[in-house]
């Protein structure tokens, strides 16, 4: 992927010029590699014809981060480098509270939209939180280890919403419980060999961090950590990609 173009816009689309910009709002997508297999799969499901969204598309189980994902105690963190990367050009005011919010939502979606569990036991009840009953229900906190941060994007200017996205990727065996439920937003869920995933209806944004990931898998950057993160967005009417490192 280095030196390509890297145009997220959909083919064909004509953004609004006139729309007022509307400020990105943080969201985490977690893509759950398995490779137990000849080649590694990843989990994807189609999205609702309904939604205003990328309405139809493949994608990776993600969703914005809710204010109840800031606070929530976890069985493990994110690695230090991991919360280096993701302040790293964070916009607003950087902070490891708001790195871990992001870890938190993309393990919170894979549970919503996927019925997956990323967590450890915790021996203390904790406060009713709606959106995170389920977790709680089950004497469990969700685990922020297993997670690498390996993509960023934004959506471009001129959609009627906008999100600045996280890609967080993990092992498979790093799902505690599979409850075989959604919550309806993503139908069609399986697991896709990368080529495979590439002959589905994509949003192009998915299409390039697939690249990203394959590419990280096959330099072993992203199993010794050491990756650095690919970061797509829009500055004056040009797509860039660049690339955040820690430190």
């Amino acid at each position: 992927m280095t030196g390509k173009p890297a145009n997220i816009a959909e083919p064909g689309e004509v953004l609004d010029p006139n729309q007022k910009p509307l400020v990105p709002k943080d969201a985490a997508t977690l893509v759950i590699l398995d490779r137990t297999g000849a080649e590694p799969r990843v989990l994807m499901g189609k999205r609702r014809a309904d939604l205003a969204f990328m309405a139809g598309k493949y994608v990776f189980p993600g969703g914005r981060v809710d204010p109840e994902d800031k606070g929530i105690e976890t069985a493990s963190d994110l690695r230090p480098g991991e919360i280096a990367k993701l302040m790293a050009q964070m916009r607003g005011k950087p902070s490891a509270v708001r790195a871990r919010a992001l870890g938190l939502a993309a393990v919170r979606e894979a549970f919503e939209e996927a019925g997956l569990i990323v967590a450890g036991k915790s021996q203390i009840a904790p406060a009713p939180i709606k959106s995170w009953d389920g977790f709680f229900s089950r004497g469990l906190r969700p685990a922020l280890a297993p997670l690498t941060f390996f993509a960023r994007a934004i959506t471009p200017p001129g959609r009627p919403r906008r999100f600045d996205t996280r890609f967080f990727t993990m092992d498979a065996n790093a799902i505690t419980e599979r409850l075989g439920h959604n919550d309806g937003e993503l139908s069609g869920l399986d697991w896709l060999t990368l080529d495979a995933a590439r002959e589905l209806d994509l949003p192009r944004i998915t299409r390039l961090v697939l690249e990203d990931l394959q590419e990280q898998l096959e330099d072993g950057s992203l199993d010794a950590g050491t990756n650095p993160v690919p970061f797509y967005y829009q500055k004056n009417a040009s797509f860039k990609r660049d690339l955040i490192r820690a430190g």
